[in-house]
């Protein structure tokens, strides 16, 4: 196992043992990218949606347009400038084989504002990614590379920084970096549940027990099992010093004095962040929003440099005694908290009975119904799974298919799977050219465009929940805050977007007959008033055309004066 520290060399105390650990990263080569105190609202490894969060979100005092610096000498090798995601984003290389990354921006330095905004008009072309050549934006650590901000997928101001690996593009724990962020708090325990092994930890899932604390020991009664193969996890946070729920960087399992299994969160890659799913129990976060860690290897996660790879986790129970169990969570720090219980097995049990369609990791699978098909890939899931797959008549007036229930949401996908779905009646060409279908994950939906083979329409999705074959003839839209004519005397131009079916996927404004940059956020379109159109400059003429997932195309003019 790997534990890397802050310190060049810490040792630790386990159960008697010692254990000592190198830090092999530069310390104190990166600066602070701010010119504030350096506070954590997320640290590396917190677990996010689909995603281990890659980097650090710095806070910036719920204040936008504070200054971002670069953390070492460098050039800026790449920027992103997108709607969801980073938004705003700035890639800095540098000469020691890492690459920082400066996120949701609201603005970048005079000179790099400018090369954007012209490439942006030069292509006509709102979102970007562009590469540049070392000579061409050099920089030097500490010099004003952006304003922070709170652009693509921020639910607030702050800054988004991560420390990638410039060969691999593995984002590393930049806490491992010796950055200067004081924390004496050690993680908190809430919730220990135990799963019975034999067949999955979906089924039945979780049990819980019930958690004692005693200063920075934590301890249950007796734990009661039925089942000679079981598995644990945690719900822990790692509080720190700015009392943010940060995720726990560093577990071990110990079953009578000896670890069976262990996972620190050094570095992930973006191909490999999925993979958070096989780490988590997934049905509570979905489901009830909650964060609870597996201490075990899921036999579907394949995620490098994260477990042990020879200590699998599983408890396995040949006899009806008493049997110690320790779990072990720090910090970068190395501040430790200490959970001590016991465990006993009871009675055997059968095993969870088989209701559907048994899909095992590591195995692919075709699955039918009448009018629908579902193909999963080897890598789709982390643990077996009794799929069932059936047809429900379907209630939406667009709806052009039964709807196709894909098990519940609660499961994970690791990886695209192809669903083929049947119409439910004869479409015309017509009506082919505007299907759509739309998938519902019971807390939010998406709408996609599918592919046609014969009477089939094939799509692609990673998620389970409910799929239906609509037919999209409505218009999408765009709704002006002003009245035709107007006097704008703000500092920007909104308009705000609106489709009954799916996205907006297309939107492009042309002003007095020219390309005209809007901005998106979400669903609204911003223009900041600039030399394009300047006060004074008389009566407009703003076309705008937009077009929605299905492809419908619908052009408004709109007037205003500056």
């Amino acid at each position: 196992m790997k534990i890397f520290c802050k310190l060049i060399l810490v040792v630790y105390f386990l159960n008697g043992i010692i254990v000592s650990a190198q830090n092999n990263y530069p310390q104190n080569y990166f600066r602070n990218p701010l010119n504030i105190p350096m506070q954590l609202a997320a640290n590396f490894g917190a677990v996010r949606s689909n995603h281990f969060h890659m980097g650090l979100d710095l806070r910036t005092n719920s204040q936008e347009n504070l200054t971002v610096v670069a953390a070492a000498d460098g050039y800026v090798s790449r920027i992103k400038v997108e709607r969801y995601g980073f938004g705003n984003a700035v890639y800095i290389t540098h000469p020691n084989g890492y690459t920082t990354v400066y996120a949701h921006l609201n603005k970048y330095f005079d000179g790099l504002d400018k090369y954007v905004k012209e490439k942006q008009y030069k292509d006509e072309k709102w979102e970007q990614d562009i590469s540049f050549s070392p000579g061409q934006f050099p920089v030097t650590k500490g010099q004003l590379i952006a304003l922070s901000g709170n652009t693509g997928g921020s639910a607030g101001p702050h800054l988004h920084f991560e420390i990638r690996d410039t060969k691999t593009e593995e984002c590393i724990n930049p806490l491992l970096f010796g950055f200067n962020i004081p924390d004496q708090v050690v993680p908190t325990i809430s919730g220990l549940y135990w799963y019975d092994r034999r067949f999955s930890t979906y089924e039945p899932g979780a049990n819980t027990i019930a958690v004692k604390k005693a200063g920075n020991i934590y301890t249950t009664d007796v734990i009661q099992v039925n089942s000679p193969e079981i598995s644990f996890a945690v719900k822990a946070v790692d509080k720190a010093n700015q009392g943010f729920n940060l995720g726990i960087y560093h577990a071990e399992l110990w079953m009578d004095d000896k670890q069976i299994y262990g996972f620190s969160i050094d570095k992930v890659g973006y191909d490999d962040t999925r993979y958070i799913n096989g780490c988590i129990d997934y049905t509570k976060f979905t489901k009830d929003k909650m964060s609870i860690q597996h201490l075990s290897s899921l036999p579907g996660m394949k995620l490098n440099n994260y477990s042990v790879s020879d200590l699998s986790g599983i408890v396995k129970l040949q006899d009806e005694e008493t049997h110690n169990i320790e779990i072990v969570l720090k910090d970068v720090n190395g501040n430790t908290s200490r959970m001590a219980t016991k465990v006993r097995l009871n009675k055997n049990s059968d095993k969870v009975p088989f209701t559907g369609k048994v899909i095992m990791p590591n195995e692919g699978k075709t699955i039918t119904t009448e009018n629908a098909e579902i193909n999963l890939s080897k890598n789709a899931l982390y643990d077996a799974a009794n799929f069932q797959m059936t047809e429900k008549s379907g209630t939406n007036a667009d709806a052009a298919s039964n709807t196709i229930v894909l098990q519940n949401p609660y499961i994970p996908v690791h990886d695209n799977y192809t669903l083929k779905i049947r119409p439910n009646r004869k479409l015309n060409n017509e009506e082919k050219g505007k299907a759509v279908v739309l998938f519902d994950y019971g807390s939010d939906k998406d709408v996609v465009k599918g592919k046609w083979s014969g009477d089939w329409i094939e799509t692609e999705f990673n998620r389970l929940g409910t799929a239906v074959l609509l037919i999209d003839q409505n218009l999408p839209s765009v709704s002006a805050g002003w009245k035709d004519g107007t006097l704008i005397n703000s500092s920007t131009l909104r308009l705000k977007g609106t489709t009954k079916i799916g996205d907006i996927v297309s939107f492009r404004a042309e002003l007095d007959g020219k390309w005209f940059r809007f901005s998106r956020t979400k669903d609204d379109f911003v223009y900041t008033f600039d030399e394009k159109c300047p006060k004074g400059s008389g009566l407009h003429t703003l076309k705008v055309t937009t077009a929605n997932t299905a492809g419908n195309i619908n052009t408004q003019t709109f007037t205003f004066q500056r």
